[in-house]
């Protein structure tokens, strides 16, 4: 089983996660978050990156024993679907967001039959958008997605809405529910600011940074 504190506690240890309250980050949808998430630094880190990898494929072993297939998300899910395929021996693809513009104009790179149970491998789920953009697209070359796994999860409602209605499971190894906490006992933010954080997680498209807790 994962250990979701664990896994948090890492990702915060190499600013992999960084929690900001007073100064927000700003997405590339451009919504003001009060948290950040790059799970590619935590490739330059050897022992944490191991430690990932490992639980990563426990949870793809004890949720989805019947892959026979991992599919990355590019361009982030790359190399940790490529870790773990590796280490479970199983045969690997990657999507990308859009079909090449040249040579042979892929979508998915790498070598397929329709009809294998393919796990996606991503690294966050925020919207789920994109996310389940790339099950769309395994779904309409004849594979099977049985499930998508992910390092970290924002838990908001709209991405569970939008993988119910899809179909597809997901597990993530840690998530905003764990880290909040967590980041409180190790001082990173302090008690007043929780509220925020919360705050934000209801309704990320409406948060302001007018109503940060100092």
């Amino acid at each position: 089983m994962t250990n979701e504190k664990a896994v948090a506690e890492k990702l915060l240890q190499i600013n992999a996660i960084r929690l900001n309250p007073q100064q927000p980050f700003t997405w590339a949808s451009g919504w003001k978050s009060p948290i950040y998430c790059d799970n590619r630094k935590t490739l330059s880190f050897p022992y944490t990156r191991d430690f990932v990898k490992s639980e990563l494929c426990n949870t793809i072993f004890e949720n989805f024993p019947d892959s026979d297939m991992l599919a990355g998300v590019a361009t982030a899910g790359i190399a940790w679907g490529a870790m773990a395929a590796d280490q479970l021996k199983l045969p690997y693809i990657y999507v990308r967001p859009k079909p090449k513009e040249h040579g042979l104009e892929n979508q998915i790179e790498g070598y397929f039959e329709p009809g294998r149970k393919v796990v996606v491998i991503e690294d966050l789920i925020s919207t789920g958008k994109s996310s389940l953009q790339v099950c769309g697209v395994l779904r309409s070359a004849g594979l099977e997605v049985i499930g998508l796994v992910s390092i970290f999860n924002y838990g908001f409602e709209m991405a569970t809405k939008a993988f119910a209605e899809a179909g597809i499971p997901f597990k993530s190894l840690t998530n905003y529910d764990t880290l909040v906490p967590l980041a409180i006992e190790k001082g990173i933010v302090n008690p007043e600011q929780e509220k925020t954080l919360l705050n934000w997680r209801k309704s990320p498209a409406d948060w302001s940074a007018n109503e940060v807790n100092l």
